[in-house]
């Protein structure tokens, strides 16, 4: 080996250890930014999967500042590529891709015999409206499919920041529709006992499609006969609700990434994060109103003995022009905790999963005490160990928590009852 060549080598090397020097460091760092309670179970798994999340962001991050990859597509990537494994289609079940008007769908249908007409759940994935795919979501499709004797129907929504709000709410309506207006002759589905759900943005998606629907009833199409809210994110106007505070540094998903994910799918103007989080963005008369529906006074008392619980808003803190950048965000079909109480009436029973140390606990309560002052049926299933994007760790080999596989069968069991 000449001397030109070794220099070659040993350069290299040099960039790479710097690298990884680097994503060490920026890892240390952010982790260092994460507060995992005592109560979370199986905390050291959690951390390194904390770990492995802020890793890929920092690598995505460099890539992104040379250049060289968006930091979304390369997430989306490594995800898909190494976090997703689709493993063999078991027996009694049959999966299969299709397009409902234009919109990629996989379908999950038990082959086991029936007496009649199936149930259905038409499904959305979570990733804050900017992450997720078919095959994210493909383990608990499968499972609720098989182990709830439904038709399943898994959505591949277009995402942000390439679509932004309503694309991908509009892509769920139309696949949904699709589906209720073919369900019983190609499927076997009754169109009266199906239901739609999801998890995280997901369960924003399915929340909205329920009034949306409920709002456009003519009665030429049945509207779903539930809704599935898996740690839902179901409003844009006050990031200082309890659980925000005193789940804030609790991974997955920090308070700063939801107000983040939020305006991704929005407009994609994050200069005004901050704003949000602050609670810059809501007019005094605003506040005041939507106090009826978001009062720390609605949760149950349990909700807040957690940490040391703060008065963030200040009508003095209102700005005008932060609030035209993101006014959309509180229609309520992006925040569909603040529908009216005439809509939310309309809308179908629901079943609503909260894990106690998640920044979106306090939204998924306040929405079902809205449901049940209006006379709806709720079921509410809270994991009192269990933090946010937990079902997504269900089926994960060494990865698996115990409380994932409890979440889902709470839902299989919801299920069923349809």
């Amino acid at each position: 080996m000449d001397i030109s060549t070794a220099i070659l080598i040993i350069g290299f090397a040099a960039v790479i250890a710097a690298f990884f020097l680097l994503v060490i460091g920026l890892m240390y760092s952010e982790m260092m930014n994460s507060d995992i309670p005592q109560g979370v179970a199986n905390r050291g798994k959690l951390h390194v999967v904390h770990g492995l999340f802020v890793g890929i962001s920092i690598v995505g991050r460099i890539l992104d500042r040379l250049g060289l990859c968006h930091q979304v597509r390369f997430t989306r990537w490594f995800r898909r590529r190494f976090l997703v494994h689709i493993r063999p289609v078991p027996p009694g079940l049959r999966v299969k891709d299709l397009t409902f008007s234009e919109v990629p769908v996989r379908v999950y249908e038990p082959t086991t015999g029936s007496l009649g007409l199936r149930r259905g759940l038409v499904y959305f994935h979570g990733g804050g409206w900017v992450l997720g795919c078919l095959d994210t979501a493909d383990d608990i499709c499968r499972h609720i499919a098989k182990e709830a004797e439904t038709t399943v129907i898994s959505v591949g929504y277009r995402l942000a920041p390439e679509h932004r709000y309503p694309t991908q709410l509009d892509d769920c309506d139309a696949a949904t529709c699709h589906f209720l207006s073919v369900a019983e002759a190609e499927f076997g589905v009754d169109p009266g006992r199906v239901a739609v759900g999801g998890d995280s943005a997901g369960g924003n998606l399915a929340a909205a499609l329920c009034q949306r629907l409920a709002k456009r009833k003519d009665g030429h199409l049945l509207s779903p006969c539930a809704q599935v809210l898996i740690y839902p994110a179901l409003q844009m106007a006050d990031f200082n609700l309890p659980s925000y505070q005193q789940n804030h540094a609790v991974p997955i998903l920090f308070r700063g990434r939801v107000a983040f994910y939020f305006l991704q799918y929005l407009n994609g103007d994050t200069s005004v994060c901050q704003d949000l989080l602050e609670g810059n963005h809501i007019p005094a008369e605003m506040r005041l109103a939507f106090k009826e529906w978001l009062s720390p006074e609605h949760l149950p008392p349990e909700c807040k003995v957690r940490g040391e619980l703060q008065q963030v808003h200040s009508a003095l803190d209102y700005n005008g022009e932060v609030y035209h950048k993101i006014k959309a965000g509180l229609d309520p079909e992006v925040s569909p905790l603040l529908a009216e109480d005439a809509v939310i009436r309309l809308t179908p029973p629901a079943f609503i999963l909260t894990c106690e140390y998640d920044v979106l606990r306090d939204d998924g309560i306040l929405y079902r005490k809205r449901l049940l002052d209006l006379g709806l049926d709720v079921t509410w299933y809270h994991v009192p160990d269990g933090f946010h994007g937990l079902v997504d760790f269900f089926k994960k080999g060494w990865l698996t928590f115990p409380s994932a596989t409890q979440a889902i069968n709470s839902i299989v069991s919801y299920v069923k009852t349809l």
